[in-house]
C-alpha cells in the first residue's frame, strides 16, 4: 500500500509548517541540519524556542539513535537560525525524499542557506578520525533523488556549485579567526563526499572504487537534502565529521555504536568550528 501523501497533501503540509514557523515571530535566514555527533550545537543557540518534529506536518518521525527530532529557533551571533536536530535517512524507507517537505517548508519560511552536517567515514589518511571536512562536491552513488516524480522542467536542477564555493571560503575565513585559541581548531579539510544509501557499511572493494573516483569521505546522508535544497533555491554548506577510517583501511570494527562513540569524543571541537562558521557567515 502506498503511504506517501498526495501532492496536494504534501504541499499543504509544507505551507502549514511554514506558517507555524512564521507564527513564532522568528525569522531564520540560516537552517542548520545536525547529523550524528553534532547535537550539542543546538545548545549554543541563544533565546531558544524548541518545537518537536511531531508538531510540524512537513517533518518526519525519526527512528535513528543520536537524532533528537526537534527544531530549535533562536539566534547565533547576528543571525537568526533554525537548528534541525536530526534527519530521516533514505535507508529507513528506501526512498530519498524523507526530508523533502521539511526543507521546502524552511525555504517557504524565509531560510536562505542550509548548513548540513554528518558523520562520515574517511577514505584518506589526511583526514583521520576526529577531523572535519568541508564538502566541495558529491558522488550520488545510490543514484536516488528526492525529485523523482516531480512535474515540469524545474526538476532538472543544476548541481554545479551544489556546495556553495563562497560559503566554503567564508567558513575557512571564520576558522582562521580561531588561530591561537586551541591547537588545530582552525584546521579543516575539503573534499568530495560519496553517498551510499546503506544501512549496511560499504565493502572494502566499494571503498577502493570510491578512492579511484576521487572521493575523500563516505556516508549515508546529506546528498538528498542538498538536491532538494538546490531545487528550492537554497544555498548549501556541508561539513563532515570523520568518525572512522572506511572499510578495509584500518582494523576498526564498524558499527553505528562506534560511529556515535567516536562522534561524541570529537564533538566539542567540531561544534566549536561549526559555531564559528555560522556566526561568521555572510548571506
Amino acid at each position: 500500500m502506498n503511504t506517501k501523501p498526495s501532492p496536494d497533501a504534501a504541499t499543504a503540509a509544507v505551507e502549514a509548517t511554514a506558517a507555524r514557523l512564521r507564527a513564532t515571530g522568528r525569522r531564520p535566514a540560516i537552517a542548520v541540519l545536525l547529523g550524528s555527533g553534532w547535537g550539542p550545537f543546538a545548545d549554543a543557540v541563544q533565546d531558544p524556542l524548541a518545537i518537536p518534529y511531531e508538531e510540524l506536518p512537513a517533518f518526519p518521525v525519526l527512528q535513528v539513535g543520536g537524532h533528537a527530532g526537534r527544531v530549535v529557533l533562536g539566534r547565533l551571533g547576528r543571525h537568526e537560525v533554525a537548528v534541525l536536530a536530526g534527519r530521516k535517512h533514505a535507508y529507513e524507507t528506501g526512498t530519498a525524499d524523507g526530508m523533502k517537505a521539511a526543507v521546502r517548508s524552511l525555504a517557504r519560511a524565509g531560510v536562505q542557506v542550509l548548513v548540513q552536517t554528518n558523520a562520515a567515514g574517511s577514505l584518506t589518511l589526511a583526514l583521520p578520525p576526529g577531523s572535519t571536512m568541508l564538502i566541495a562536491d558529491h558522488l550520488n552513488l545510490a543514484q536516488q533523488s528526492p525529485l523523482f516524480g516531480e512535474p515540469g522542467d524545474e526538476r532538472f536542477v543544476s548541481m554545479v556549485n551544489a556546495y556553495d564555493a563562497a560559503l566554503r571560503e567564508g567558513a575557512r575565513a571564520a576558522l582562521r579567526g580561531l588561530q591561537g585559541q586551541e591547537p588545530g581548531l582552525d584546521a579543516i579539510g575539503e573534499g568530495v563526499y560519496a553517498w551510499f544509501m546503506g544501512p549496511q557499511f560499504e565493502t572494502p572493494a566499494e571503498i577502493r572504487m570510491m578512492q579511484l573516483l576521487g572521493a575523500q569521505a563516505v556516508g549515508m546522508s546529506t546528498v538528498p537534502e542538498t538536491i532538494v535544497a538546490r531545487h528550492a533555491g537554497l544555498r548549501v554548506l556541508a561539513v563532515s565529521l570523520l568518525t572512522n577510517m572506511a572499510a578495509g583501511l584500518s582494523d576498526e570494527k564498524l558499527s553505528h555504536a562506534h560511529t556515535l562513540a567516536t562522534a561524541a569524543a570529537a564533538s566539542a571541537r567540531a561544534v566549536a568550528q561549526l559555531t564559528a562558521i555560522v556566526r561568521g557567515m555572510s548571506l
